[in-house]
């Protein structure tokens, strides 16, 4: 019965082991693939919310935790995850696009970039994260909506249910109201870090 034992515990252990090389082996194949196809996506983003930027570059001065705080004592629950400035072919500062992830969305965290720039107009933004209903929440994706944020400067944008009376307002996806509120948010956070940590350039 002892050797049974032991017999089919060795087994066990070398199955183990022979499936953890396997996936490590596996892992060390895609990583690369899977970093750069995440990079194409965050420059596709990138691009889209500042289309006259020939180069970004990643912002020095970005600290993750201090962006956590400052979201925190300004009420946000959102994330800024990743500042670049957007740079023109004499490398001269056109404004910032920062990557923020909105965590109060109806399915789950919407991760997305906004373009803004030194005067603090937003350009708009680009999504590059999202699990929202079909139909419903997914339609933050669509000009319709997020064309509302272009163009336009404010010192905080909120959700309505009618046509807006003012640039400040954004008129909900009908029948998505909280998909509508978090990405509403998270253009807020992104204009609050950018008013407190980065207006004027550095």
């Amino acid at each position: 019965m002892n050797k049974k034992i032991v017999h089919d515990a060795l087994i066990l252990t070398a199955f183990t082991l022979v499936l953890g090389f396997v996936l490590g082996l596996v892992y060390e194949i895609t990583k690369e693939p899977i970093a750069a196809a995440d990079a194409a996506t965050a420059q596709a983003a990138y691009s889209k919310v500042f289309a006259d930027a020939e180069s970004f570059e990643a912002y020095e001065g970005f600290d993750k935790e201090a962006a956590a705080s400052l979201m925190e004592e300004q009420g946000f629950n959102d994330e800024i995850t990743d500042v670049q400035t957007a740079k023109d072919g004499s490398g001269n500062s056109l404004g910032y696009v920062i990557t923020v992830t909105a965590k109060d969305g109806s399915q789950a965290n919407i991760t997305f970039s906004v373009g803004i720039q030194m005067d603090g107009t937003v350009n708009g933004y680009s999504i590059t994260s999202i699990a929202e209903t079909p139909g419903l929440g997914d339609k933050a994706k669509n000009e319709e909506f997020s064309g509302q944020f272009q163009g336009k400067q404010a010192d905080s944008f909120t959700v309505v249910k009618q046509a807006p009376a003012s640039d400040s307002e954004i008129e909900s996806i009908s029948g998505a109201t909280i998909t509508s509120r978090a990405m509403t948010n998270g253009v807020n956070a992104c204009m609050a870090y950018f008013k407190s940590a980065l207006e004027g350039g550095a």
